[in-house]
C-alpha cells in the first residue's frame, strides 16, 4: 500500500490499514523516527481517574467529614435496637 505526502505534510492512511488497525477519525497518533524509518503508533487514551491524581492537595479526615455531613454514627443501645 502506498500514499503520497501533500505539500502540507499530510498523508492519507489507506482505508484497509485504518480498518484493520481500528483507527478512527480524531484518533491521536504519535510519530517517531527510528533509524531512518518513520514509526506511527496510536496514543492510548488517558485513564480519566489518573487525570484526577494530584487535584486534592489538602489532607482530609474522611470519618470526620462523614460525621459532619451525616450526623453521628448509629450506636447499639442508644438508637433503639
Amino acid at each position: 500500500m502506498k500514499s503520497r505526502l501533500t505539500e502540507k505534510g499530510q498523508v492519507t492512511i489507506p482505508k484497509q490499514l485504518r480498518d484493520s488497525l481500528g483507527l478512527e477519525p480524531g484518533q491521536e497518533l504519535e510519530f517517531e523516527e527510528r533509524r531512518g524509518t518513520l514509526v506511527v503508533r496510536r496514543v492510548a487514551p488517558a485513564d480519566p481517574l489518573r487525570q484526577l491524581l494530584g487535584l486534592v492537595t489538602r489532607r482530609a479526615d474522611v470519618d470526620a467529614y462523614l460525621a459532619e455531613t451525616r450526623g453521628p454514627a448509629w450506636q447499639a443501645g442508644q438508637d433503639g435496637e
